[in-house]
């Protein structure tokens, strides 16, 4: 798999972008709030239809714009494809494939792939359980396509209840519908979200002790169901909890138990990594789990996907960024985003392509 050439209109800063990718690995250079970050987010866009530095859509269109475009020029098992997302502040967004609306999201999905490494992911074991979630959903979007609708139909319920919930008129008969639907639906999302973690911990495992000899990564995924079950069993085990809480969610006026509650611990050798660890240890987990990431997709997808290395390089220290760049296969493309040069030895930049950005345009 191979992304030949990105197209942005009106999308952030740039106003009218274009650029073909010549090489399997490409260097953005620029000063911080040019724009690099944001031509990474563009390319992730299409293979998630989301992005963990926005709330809505709207936050994509250029400030002086109505519309806004990602197009996009990819090789896939020798098959040229175009992927097109247009944005509108009045309109919902509109998903093409070869110029073909697509109606479904899953039909878009998995037809671009990639991992996003970033300066934010260094901060996911001390960031909020909202963030670590956010992470696992954009993940497993690119794997099992069908969760985007599990987890979208979640959410819908979720909050039909929570405002049936605030409204203070409550009927026992018709919370027990909510709760019903809504252990059906939390039910369906932790099911892939604790089969995707089971998956990503044995390679995650493996990664980390190379990194750290005698550390041994271990992840468990926090929620009312403490291990992979049948869904019809983890839907009753779940309704059980729903039930018990009936009472207090009324008092409330909250959903208390759900797959938005949920989270995600890590540890090594059994000691809770997001209390204890050093900031080195929770780095090298992060970057264990990256490479993982990147395992799973090509394993399940059976092409390698994109790796988007945005401003990290400077952030690990020499073993750690050695370990990564060593350990990326060569059939894997990458783009990485940097202020500069230093960050990458003379051989490194030899067989990559360097493009320079300001203001969210092209300079030569």
């Amino acid at each position: 798999m191979k992304l030949e050439k990105l197209i942005l209109k009106n999308y952030r800063n740039y106003k009218d972008f274009e650029y073909s990718f010549l090489k399997n690995k490409t260097l953005i250079i620029g000063k911080n709030a040019q724009g690099k970050t944001n031509i990474l987010e563009a390319v992730y866009y299409l293979c998630t239809l989301d992005s963990n530095r926005i709330k809505r859509d709207l936050e994509l269109i250029n400030f002086e714009s109505d519309t806004a475009k990602i197009q996009a020029e990819i090789l896939k098992s020798d098959i040229n494809l175009e992927l097109e997302i247009n944005f509108s502040r009045d309109k919902n967004k509109v998903l093409k494939v070869n110029g073909l609306k697509k109606n479904k999201s899953k039909e878009f999905l998995r037809v671009l792939s990639a991992v996003s490494f970033s300066t934010s992911d260094l901060l996911l074991l001390r960031g909020d359980p909202s963030d670590r979630r956010k992470w696992l959903d954009l993940a497993i979007f690119q794997v099992y396509p069908l969760y985007y609708d599990k987890l979208s139909k979640f959410n819908k319920i979720r909050l039909q209840k929570a405002n049936y919930l605030s409204s203070g008129n409550i009927n026992s008969d018709m919370l027990d519908v909510f709760n019903e639907q809504l252990a059906i639906a939390s039910a369906n999302v932790v099911f892939l979200r604790m089969k995707y973690l089971k998956e990503l911990e044995k390679i995650a495992k493996i990664k980390h002790l190379n990194m750290a000899s005698g550390e041994n990564l271990s992840i468990k995924y926090i929620s009312s169901t403490e291990e992979i079950l049948a869904i019809d069993e983890m839907k009753n085990l779940i309704l059980n909890k729903l039930n018990e809480i009936k009472n207090d969610e009324i008092r409330r006026m909250q959903c208390l138990i759900g797959a938005h509650r949920d989270d995600v611990d890590f540890f090594i050798n059994g000691v809770d990594s997001k209390k204890y660890a050093s900031q080195g240890q929770q780095r090298t987990i992060v970057l264990a789990l990256k490479l993982a990431e990147l395992e799973i997709l090509k394993e399940k997808n059976n092409q390698a996907p994109l790796l988007l290395l945005d401003d990290v390089l400077a952030e690990l220290d020499s073993n750690r960024q050695n370990y990564l760049l060593a350990t990326i296969e060569n059939d894997i493309q990458m783009i990485i985003t940097s202020v500069d040069t230093l960050a990458f030895d003379d051989e490194f930049l030899k067989s990559v392509d360097i493009i320079k950005i300001a203001s969210g345009k092209l300079i030569s």
